[in-house]
């Protein structure tokens, strides 16, 4: 699997942990306010959830394909680590993260592979433990945030700091209300896209 393909698999989990994080956080959330107050109580909604599901729909955008490629299933994440991307169709397959091993099922065959084979990974699924987490701070040493609007409807963009992350990813675009991210746009540095819709489950 190209490292590219593997980092979005891994991208689609984190969608489907925020989508179901905890929607109450201390201190209410007042309209208006710092850009930077309102990503400090995003972080903090993520923090709080230790497991989360969600459907999801895909579409992949891909230069050498007339028509995108359409994908649907569910998302898992358990705290701390473990990441699951279970799609459905159009044809049954997984892509699971645990204690840094990746799994891999495609019809009857398995792959597996470990993290620290792929050292131009690190940044990015640092990343998305630290977002998982709540960590912002951990966050910002792989991306830029540029974060607009209120907990009610607001949008993160992440842009690579690091110029071999960069050389594959271009950005990651979230949307969301509140605890509920409903929409992750991933951006690829050779202009292939995907974009994501999310619907927790309760």
């Amino acid at each position: 699997m190209k490292p590219q393909l593997l980092a979005l698999a891994l991208l689609l989990a984190l969608a489907g942990s925020a989508a179901t994080a905890a929607a109450d956080t201390p201190g209410g959330d007042a309209p208006g306010g710092d850009a930077g107050a309102q990503l400090d109580r995003l972080m903090s909604l993520m923090a709080q959830r230790r497991h989360g599901e969600a459907d999801f729909s895909e579409k992949k955008y891909l230069s050498m394909l007339k028509q995108p490629l359409e994908s649907s299933g569910l998302l898992i994440y358990d705290a701390p680590d473990h990441l699951e991307q279970r799609t459905t169709l159009p044809r049954p397959q997984s892509v699971v993260l645990d204690h840094g091993i990746v799994t891999m099922h495609i019809g009857h065959r398995e792959r597996v592979l470990r993290l620290a084979d792929y050292p131009q990974l690190a940044p990015l699924i640092d990343s998305i433990r630290a977002t998982l987490a709540g960590d912002r701070a951990a966050l910002e040493r792989v991306f830029e945030l540029d974060f607009s609007g209120t907990l009610e409807r607001w949008q993160l963009r992440l842009e690579p700091r690091d110029a071999q992350l960069a050389a594959t990813l271009k950005r990651i675009d979230l949307q969301g209300e509140r605890d509920v991210v409903y929409q992750v746009d991933v951006l690829q540095s050779d202009g292939d896209h995907s974009v994501m819709s999310i619907t927790p489950r309760e």
